[in-house]
């Protein structure tokens, strides 16, 4: 796991600043603590921050083939290297290192660009080919390792974080309308989009290919999970064939010359993840759990009771208010406004780890792999629903009756009948990206300030996940592919990426592996969410109550975990956000999004946010995650515009003031 960054200029005869590479490497030492390297070449300067996992003594890059007309910076694992290996040096391919990066720069010489289609595992990396001066970008088939990219006519910069593309002086730090309104709706912002209109993010699964000058081709998606379910293979056919593939892949993601642990949350997961490590033995088992006071949101007695039964050695903490220090380390680290209030306690979670171990084995996917958040099986409801009505009726009459009805947030989620009524009155892919709005319209276009609202032109982000929803097999598979398509990339595996690498400490999520989805990808929706139940096959396969069947001592299992744990209610990985909000950070609150004069006034209404405010105070309205959104944009703000240099024309949207970005100052304008 490492970082990387670098710019390639138009003009060969334009030589690289080594003081601008060792700012922008700098920017995202956090990443790689242990060793930096540089390239300079005729226009292109490559940069690498390491952090040591495998071969630690020959891994340094950027490294190049026999000759060194090839040289690749790279980011992430290659689990299939050694495979990967073999097979070069039988082709007549030498090796000088044993690292899983050399493999890139002879899968290169050997299938080009199209490398990528040999890979398994999480990557992002820049490949350089000296005498085509040919520059390849790509990121892994799930995104959980991120690259941004910057294009202008003179250069193309590309980075591990955001921040590394802010360290170049000559960068364009024009706000994106967009982008705040996704921000705004999801929490995140989903795509290929950034919070800045010329920085880009390349999605997972795509590559770019360029060749100076000509900086203005297209990314190309090299894979697309695809759902075909295969109602031929019996429930134990699929336990089996789970079991062996998630078996496999568990070994594959511990291959390390470093300790490896893992995040044990309580929850199905990580305790599954858990399971498969302690079945091959080996060194005891470092786990790592975080709780809160308010047992509501607390794991930690499930995450005890699992280490308990497989004997790990168990560390925790507890995350408490004060914890919101760590907001600060939240803007600097994800560079862009992040909502998702589940990073403090991930953050907590790595850096604990981090003073142990240097990769830990996560549980993030197992939900999108197999069906486990509780809205699908909520949605599949609406959905069986909205088969029985008319569609005139559902736009005429269910339409008016959602707009008519009061918002009733407060409410648990099956009694907030205008959320239902509109889904309802939608089509089965505009009604999942209402479920998955934080805030939505009407609250939305009043949330937004006005000058921002008319640059905006109708733009609705709800289309981006209707894109992604696609035209499934079934509801169900259009709800999994639009997660893995959008949430996950964006959201959660952001989320890890940031928050692991911010303490050095790689993160590797099994159940992402793109093998392993292939395979859930075809388990039939009905043993994903079974009668209301969701993620009931991996359930059925970890029970306890299952493992004595005699079918069972014929087939491939994983050590069952304790009885108490599979059939609990599912439990969110999230602060208390909607009582710290009414408590402790409520003076936060107001002193940042509600104070007057505040940047964050140029993108909100600030009247708008103390009336959300005070119902949330007064229990008459619950609002936590649209107030912490606001509060992560607000201090966002803080650190990247600067409110006092704000200038207004007669045209409000030539709305102009400078930013203050953590390596340098420039202008920054909403247009």
């Amino acid at each position: 796991m490492c970082g990387i960054a670098g710019v390639l200029y138009s003009d060969p005869r334009r030589p690289p600043d080594p003081e601008v590479l060792r700012r922008m490497g700098a920017s995202i030492a956090h990443r790689g603590p242990d060793a930096d390297g540089f390239l300079i070449d005729p226009g292109l300067g490559l940069i690498h921050r390491r952090l040591s996992i495998i071969d630690l003594a020959g891994g340094d890059q950027p490294l190049g083939n026999e000759d060194g007309s090839i040289q690749v910076v790279f980011n992430g694992e290659i689990y299939n290297y050694v495979e990967l290996r073999r097979r070069l040096e039988s082709r007549g391919h030498r090796f000088r290192t044993n690292s899983d990066t050399e493999v890139l720069v002879h899968l290169y010489e050997e299938h080009g660009e199209r490398l990528t289609e040999h890979l398994r595992g999480m990557f992002a990396f820049a490949l350089w080919d000296r005498p085509r001066r040919r520059l390849t970008l790509a990121r892994d088939h799930v995104g959980q390792k991120p690259l941004y990219l910057y294009r202008d006519a003179e250069k193309l910069i590309f980075g591990s974080e955001l921040k590394a593309i802010l360290a170049h002086p000559d960068v364009d730090r024009t706000l994106d309308p967009a982008a705040v309104e996704d921000y705004l709706t999801f929490g995140m912002i989903p795509g290929s989009r950034s919070i800045f209109t010329r920085v880009r993010k390349l999605r997972a699964a795509h590559r770019l290919t360029v060749e100076a000058p000509h900086f203005d081709v297209e990314p190309r998606r090299f894979w697309q999970l695809r759902f075909r379910p295969d109602g031929t293979r019996s429930v134990e056919d699929w336990k089996s064939a789970v079991t062996e593939k998630l078996t496999e892949t568990v070994v594959a993601h511990r291959i390390a010359d470093v300790p490896v642990g893992a995040f044990l949350s309580g929850g199905l997961d990580s305790s599954t993840v858990v399971s498969a490590l302690t079945a091959h033995g080996g060194a005891k088992l470092k786990t790592f759990s975080i709780g809160f006071d308010e047992a509501e949101y607390s794991e930690l007695p499930y995450a005890r009771q699992v280490a308990q039964h497989f004997g790990t050695d168990h560390i925790e903490e507890v995350v408490r208010p004060q914890a919101i220090g760590s907001l600060e380390d939240l803007v600097r680290f994800y560079d862009e406004p992040f909502a998702d209030s589940s990073a403090i306690p991930t953050m907590a979670v790595a850096r604990v780890a981090s003073q142990h171990v240097k990769v830990a084995l996560s549980g993030d996917g197992g939900d999108e792999a197999f069906g486990g958040y509780a809205r699908y099986a909520h949605d599949l409801q609406e959905a069986r629903i909205r088969a029985l009505l008319p569609a005139w009726l559902r736009r005429t009459l269910v339409r008016g009756a959602a707009a008519a009805w009061p918002r009733t947030d407060w409410l648990p989620r099956p009694l907030r009948w205008k959320s239902a009524l509109t889904n309802l009155s939608l089509d089965p892919s505009a009604a999942y990206a209402n479920t998955l709005s934080i805030v939505r319209q009407p609250l939305r276009r009043e949330l937004l300030n006005p000058d921002l609202r008319r640059l905006l032109e109708g733009y609705r982000p709800e289309s981006i996940v209707s894109k992604a929803f696609g035209n499934p097999p079934d509801p169900l598979g259009g709800m999994l592919a639009a997660d893995i398509e959008l949430l996950l990339p964006d959201d959660f595996l952001t989320k890890v990426d940031r928050a692991s690498m911010a303490y050095g400490l790689e993160v590797r999520p099994p159940f992402v592996d793109h093998e392993l989805l292939e395979l859930t990808a075809q388990i039939p929706s009905s043993l994903k969410v079974c009668r209301g139940e969701t993620k009931w096959l991996l359930k059925e396969l970890m029970d306890p109550a299952e493992s004595g069947t005699p079918d069972r001592e014929q087939r491939p299992s994983l050590p069952r975990l304790p009885v108490t744990l599979t059939r609990r209610p599912k439990q969110g990985f999230e602060i208390p956000i909607h009582q710290w909000l009414q408590g402790p950070l409520a003076g936060v609150f107001r002193e940042s999004v509600l104070s007057p004069g505040h940047s964050v006034g140029e993108l909100i209404s600030q009247s708008v946010a103390r009336r959300l405010f005070d119902q949330h105070q007064s229990g008459t309205g619950r609002h936590g995650h649209v107030l912490w959104s606001l509060l992560v944009l607000a201090r966002w703000c803080e650190e990247y515009l600067s409110a006092t240099s704000v200038s207004r024309t007669s045209n409000s949207s030539s709305t102009t003031r400078a930013a203050a970005v953590p390596s340098a100052a420039a202008s920054a304008s909403i247009r």
